[in-house]
């Protein structure tokens, strides 16, 4: 989905991370003081819930999220007509039946909505690109604030240029903080990426950071989180070459300062979340089914092998999400290393130690549409995933 006068891009995690072979400097990073992985801990009523979210067309779901202060959630999706023309709809779902309770705005021409996801305080974030033939003309970014009002209420009017666009992931998940950080990769081709700062509901905008290493950072769009603390983007990034390590660039959104570390683990960061509070990332890598914890102040880390993998790159973790009420990270597993087939969900405190597995998921194919996504209602310690209908037509629910 390019911009005007190019040819649309298909928004794949497949597209964005192609390993190529490569030769570069290799630092390690001495282990911070974290705790050894221990035995995950089992539960009753823990793992894949029996409530699955529809797409209320049948179209393929094109993004999603829960409002962790309310009772709804959000989606997208877009439906291919016999006509030509796409069936695109913002609908809003009950996270409790799974019900959609209404669909907020419908399309029948060639446009799709994309769900950024929920933010600050129960404001629902989508991308309406219009589309003419095989060009996306303009992007626009309807506000549902608050989502329980089940309908549009404004505009979010980021500060980038026709050359620059949000992917799917490229807005930071930090839910009741009133800032997320964004990242705006460069659909040009001359690979310049920028990120800045946002309150989504009230569509004010921190100094636009251009990112002065588009090597490690510019041609593949980098898992990114929001340090509330530091007022820092955390990027994962790296060129991604079998077996290099990756690197950590940081960002500081009012002075615009911009550093990096070689990080631990090898290839691609598939998934970033960060512990404010402590200090403290959470990365997957993508070729060593690795999970990495570092501590931020001294850019240190240890990694701990995902249970059952061996290293190999087909267990690899993806989406990475943080818990801070109970300080917990999940990790997403498409395909899983943990029972004979399907995905898992595995639960780590902050010090590294695994506390729980969760069984039972089919992750959607992360490449046919928006990359897996974990999203958490902490409170409630649940929460939902793509999936199980591989034609990414539903979601699932959990709880942990």
């Amino acid at each position: 989905m390019h911009q005007k006068g190019k040819k649309r891009m298909i928004r794949t995690a497949e597209n964005a991370k192609r390993a190529l072979f490569c030769l570069t400097p290799v630092v390690l990073c001495a282990a911070a003081a974290f705790g050894q992985t221990g035995t995950f801990q089992t539960k009753p009523n823990v793992g894949a819930g029996n409530i699955i979210v529809h797409s209320k067309f049948g179209g393929q779901i094109f993004g999603f999220d829960i409002d962790q202060n309310g009772s709804e959630g959000l989606l997208t999706e877009d439906k291919s007509l016999s006509n030509g023309k796409v069936l695109a709809a913002i609908e809003t779902f009950s996270q409790s039946t799974g019900d959609i309770i209404k669909v907020v705005s419908e399309t029948d021409t060639e446009d799709n909505f994309i769900t950024y996801g929920v933010f600050g305080t129960s404001a629902g974030l989508v991308e309406h690109e219009h589309v003419q033939g095989i060009y996306v003309t303009s992007r626009t970014y309807p506000v549902l604030h608050p989502l329980e009002g089940n309908k549009l209420t404004s505009a979010w009017t980021p500060p980038i240029g026709s050359e620059h666009i949000i992917m799917p992931d490229g807005v930071t998940h930090n839910q009741g903080e009133p800032t997320v950080a964004v990242f705006a990769y460069d659909n040009s081709g001359n690979f310049i990426p920028y990120v800045f700062s946002s309150n989504v509901a009230a569509n004010t905008f921190g100094p636009v950071i251009q990112i002065t290493d588009s090597y490690n950072f510019g041609s593949v769009p980098p898992p990114t989180a929001y340090d509330t603390v530091t007022d820092q983007a955390i990027m994962g990034g790296g060129d991604g070459c079998f077996d290099c390590f990756p690197v950590i660039g940081l960002a500081n959104l009012s002075t615009g300062a911009f550093s990096e570390f070689t990080g631990i683990g090898f290839g691609f960061v598939n998934g970033l979340a960060v512990d404010s509070a402590d200090g403290i990332f959470c990365t997957t890598t993508e070729d060593d089914a690795n999970v990495e914890f570092y501590n931020l102040a001294t850019e240190t880390g240890i990694k701990e092998e995902l249970p059952g993998s061996g290293g190999q790159q087909i267990f690899s973790g993806a989406d990475v999400e943080y818990d801070p009420i109970h300080k917990l990270f999940l990790v997403a597993q498409p395909v899983s290393s943990s029972t004979s087939s399907g995905s898992t969900i595995y639960v780590y405190n902050t010090t590294g130690a695994l506390q729980e597995t969760l069984n039972g998921f089919g992750f959607s194919d992360a490449s046919t549409v928006v990359p897996i996504y974990v999203a958490l209602h902490p409170s409630e310690r649940s929460g939902f995933v793509n999936g199980p209908d591989s034609s990414v037509t539903e979601l699932q629910s959990f709880t942990y």
